[in-house]
Formats: structure tokens, sequence, C-alpha cells
């Protein structure tokens, strides 16, 4: 992989992630900076063990590529939100259930459990799915990269 490519695709990554970016959160007790990210060519091949470079792309260790666009705002880790809630344990649990984090009016009104039906469904295209959402993430249009992805949020428990 050649400086140009990674730079191009950072640059890439970068603004496809922030046109992907939702509500901003309820507790502003902490500062949410967007980490840099960076396009893998596979999308089900998970990201190698944490090292200096993994972590500074915002990847965290073992997330399948096709976790790369969801980064800018979502955190893997209990009780971080970000720019959209963490993800750290959502899989199973019924929407809008994250502590902290100001939902929009219809994902609370959803009442849908997050599971995997109910996720590809959510995942290939958000608006779609809840109409009046704050995410803004077109959606994921690929079956393969939808299911590395709820693959990885089950695992996030």
């Amino acid at each position: 992989m050649t400086r140009t490519w990674r730079r191009s695709g950072l640059l890439a990554a970068i603004t496809v992630g922030l046109a992907a970016c939702g509500s901003p959160p309820e507790d502003k007790g902490g500062e949410y900076a967007a980490p840099a990210t960076a396009v893998s060519p596979s999308a089900a091949e998970p990201v190698p063990a944490e090292t200096p470079e993994t972590a500074a792309l915002g990847m965290p260790a073992g997330a399948p590529a096709a976790f790369q666009p969801c980064t800018p705002c979502h955190s893997v880790v209990a009780g971080k939100n970000g720019i959209g809630p963490s993800l750290a344990g959502v899989y199973g649990d019924k929407t809008a259930q994250v502590p902290g984090f100001a939902f929009s009016p219809a994902f609370r009104q959803a009442n849908l459990t997050l599971d995997d039906a109910t996720l590809d469904k959510w995942l290939t295209s958000p608006m779609k799915m809840v109409p009046g959402t704050m995410m803004t993430f077109a959606g994921e249009p690929d079956a393969t990269r939808r299911a590395a992805l709820i693959a990885y949020l089950k695992s996030l428990e």
C-alpha cells in the first residue's frame, strides 16, 4: 500500500465519516474527538490486534473493515458516547437504551430489538427503517459487510 493511496483513502474516509454523523450526545461531560480512519480492502477482514498504526486510524482491535465508517461517530467502549451512542453491549437490547445519549424521538419510539434481522434491515437503510432518525448514515448495501458488522456488534457484549 503506497503512502499516496493511504492519504487519499484517509481523506475519503474522513469525508464519509463526517457525512454519516448523527445526533450529538446528551452528556457533554467528556470531549469527543472523531478519530481518523482508513479504508481496508476487505469488509469482513478484521483489523489486526491493536498496533500504534491501527490505534492512530481509530479502528478498534478486531473490528471488521466494514466498521470503518462507524468510527467517527461511535465508540465501542461502554459509557463513552460520541456523536452517536456507544455500541458496546447494544446487541439484543431495545432501541434507545444507551444511558446518557440523546436519541431522536423517532428512534426512541421505534421499540425495536437489536437482533440480527433488525440490525440487517437498519444497516441497509436507517432512514427508511426509522423515518425521522438523526443518524444520517445512508446505509450499507453489501450483505457481507452488514453481516461482518452484526457479528462484530455481537462480540461487543
